[in-house]
């Protein structure tokens, strides 16, 4: 299994954005993540178009769009045009997924659900042959540098398995509490993309702390 690490940039240093992507892309990151707030769906305001297409120039690595946004058809185009290359949306801000998803295909983007804590996998039951992203939120959206929530694991074993039956390359992300100690349980659970951000922006050393979290998959 192929595992990637995406540094959210919600815990980044907002007043050097630029600096900041391109020293965690020189640090081994594999995607960037954009967590998308309206202060509507989620209780928080973060970023939008706008600092997605002035951060584009600064990266080589895909854009992972994650929009907490409702409603979210509008937004679509907007990041599409902006340069993501994945963008991911929570099936209850959409009046029409199926719709919503195929928008995000034909702007050439990939494609992701998310899914809450308490929202069931069920949603996947007529989505999952248009997907490219399963996201998994092991926390409650809406704010950065929250606890994983621990109950979360056996949906990731689920979502796992169905990504096995339908033979398809499905990615499995997971969102909220992603730190070096709990990483390679979360691996073993089934994902195999990772977004981490106080994890990795609180600390330092950005290339060391993705090291160790390498260092953990290795041994799941």
């Amino acid at each position: 299994m192929t595992f990637r690490i995406a540094p959210s940039i919600l815990s980044a240093d907002f007043s050097r954005l630029g600096d900041e992507v391109r020293a965690v892309e020189r640090a081994g990151a594999d995607l960037i993540h954009f967590d998308v707030m309206d202060n509507h769906y989620v209780p928080n305001l973060t970023v939008g178009p706008l600092v997605c297409a002035a951060l584009r120039p600064h990266v080589k690595l895909p854009l992972d769009v994650h929009l907490m946004v409702k409603p979210v058809d509008a937004l679509v185009p907007e990041f599409a045009k902006a340069g993501a290359s994945i963008i991911s949306f929570h099936p209850e801000a959409s009046d029409h997924v199926d719709r919503t998803l195929a928008l995000i295909k034909e702007l050439g983007c990939k494609a992701g659900l998310a899914l809450n804590p308490a929202t069931p996998v069920s949603w996947l039951d007529h989505t999952l042959e248009k997907l490219d992203l399963v996201l998994l939120m092991s926390v409650n959206p809406g704010f950065g540098g929250q606890q994983f929530i621990r109950s979360v694991l056996p949906k990731v074993t689920e979502v796992r398995r169905r990504i096995q039956e339908s033979g398809r390359d499905v990615w499995l992300e997971v969102d909220g509490g992603v730190k070096v100690d709990n990483i390679a349980e979360i691996a073993r659970a089934g994902a195999d993309t990772f977004v981490a951000g106080s994890a990795i922006f609180s600390t330092r050393d950005y290339k060391a702390t993705i090291g160790a979290m390498r260092a953990e998959l290795a041994k799941a």
